[in-house]
């Protein structure tokens, strides 16, 4: 369990890497986008309330406003560290025995991730983005503590359709 850095004081250690991520991508999205993802929203919308499924309707309505206010706020910058004990995101510090292991996804520009598996079943990955860091240092360093995961080649699924479909 991530202990909260704001209501207790954890060793975290001397910091080793340091840098700001986004909270999450922001798109540069085109009318276009924006014409397609609405007509899809419609039919789909339409389709709906003809076959009676009022509930994916109210999902489908739930989205379009997440998406908007989504869309409305801008993402915030979000510390991140790796220590000497663990790594820090945000307010959250993970100890090393909390995290499984970890990968790298290194394919400028488009893809510059570090991936670390936690040992949670709800939330299962964290994804910090590498920005124009060298990841060879930072993979050296974490191999003192945690397992390289080398089966993983590509991105994961969800984040590689998230980039294409800019919804992320």
């Amino acid at each position: 369990m991530p202990k909260d850095l704001t209501k207790e004081n954890a060793p975290v250690g001397k910091v080793v890497y340091e840098w700001l991520v986004k909270e999450y991508e922001q798109y540069e999205r085109s009318r276009r986008w924006y014409l397609i993802a609405g007509l899809l929203g419609v039919v789909c919308l339409v389709y709906a309330v003809a076959t009676a499924n009022y509930l994916f309707a109210l999902i489908l309505v739930l989205f379009a406003i997440v998406l908007y206010l989504h869309e409305m706020q801008p993402p915030l910058n979000v510390y991140f560290a790796i220590t000497e004990t663990g790594i820090i995101l945000g307010k959250k510090y993970y100890r090393y025995s909390e995290l499984a292991d970890f990968w790298l996804i290194y394919n400028p520009p488009e893809v510059k991730t570090l991936y670390f598996r936690l040992n949670n079943m709800v939330k299962h990955r964290l994804q910090i983005p590498l920005l124009d860091y060298d990841p060879r240092p930072i993979r050296n360093y974490l191999n003192q503590f945690l397992s390289e995961d080398l089966e993983q080649e590509d991105e994961p699924v969800s984040d590689r359709m998230a980039r294409i479909l800019k919804i992320h």
